[in-house]
């Protein structure tokens, strides 16, 4: 992808918008994570895999800007491999430092990957719950 990003982008965020890591989604993930701008119609989707308590595998669906694909490829690098309750910290500042920053009007519209990893990690946690009790009865 040779789009052209426009305004006022660090170096980090064109090469995330440009050559994204971690797109796509996960076959039979262990958790979903959905975010959604409060302002406009940026939505991210965060598909992984946990093993061992572990981010093992990531992947990131992004409708939205150049900015909110970007804080999403990032992101996903930042959350794999870690352990969930590191992961689970994730916040949208250390994105954004991630990248070099980036306008703060972007902060609330297009820095949606940290809400969506902790909306995955969510689901993963009640999955085991469920799955856990299941298993008791």
């Amino acid at each position: 992808m040779n789009a052209k990003v426009p305004g006022p982008y660090s170096a980090k965020v064109r090469d995330h918008f440009s050559h994204p890591r971690n797109a796509g989604t996960i076959p039979n993930p262990s958790g979903t994570g959905l975010a959604k701008s409060p302002v406009d119609s940026d939505t991210v989707l965060i598909t992984l895999r946990i093993t061992n308590n572990h981010i093992a595998d990531i992947r990131f669906k992004c409708m939205g800007c150049a900015v909110a694909i970007a804080c999403s490829s990032v992101a996903t690098e930042m959350a794999k491999g870690k352990h969930v309750d590191e992961a689970y910290q994730l916040t949208k500042q250390r994105v954004a430092d991630a990248l070099d920053g980036i306008p703060e009007y972007k902060m609330i519209c297009s820095n949606l990957a940290s809400n969506a990893i902790r909306s995955a990690i969510d689901d993963w946690r009640s999955r085991e719950i469920a799955e856990a009790k299941t298993s008791t009865s």
